[in-house]
């Protein structure tokens, strides 16, 4: 699911909970979901982790290696 998809199917007061949530504006998220800005990795991450996984850092962020990061913290 892409974050704008995410976003539009909620009402105002779960989506400004979502932004706080994510430690973040509503003004922010919808200018990363318009693509108009980049997400930070840490924003990309609090997105994914706040949205159960429905929008996936990676659909942020494709430029960052995920996979390799995943795998240094499991073996750490």
């Amino acid at each position: 699911m892409t974050l704008l998809d995410y976003i539009k199917a909620l009402d105002k007061p779960q989506l400004e909970a979502f932004a706080l949530s994510c430690r973040t504006t509503v003004g922010q998220l919808r200018q990363v979901a318009y693509e108009n800005r980049r997400a930070s990795a840490a924003l990309a991450i609090e997105i994914d982790r706040n949205s159960g996984g429905s929008v996936p850092c990676e659909s942020l962020r494709p430029d960052i290696d995920w996979q390799y990061l995943r795998h240094s913290s499991a073996a750490a």
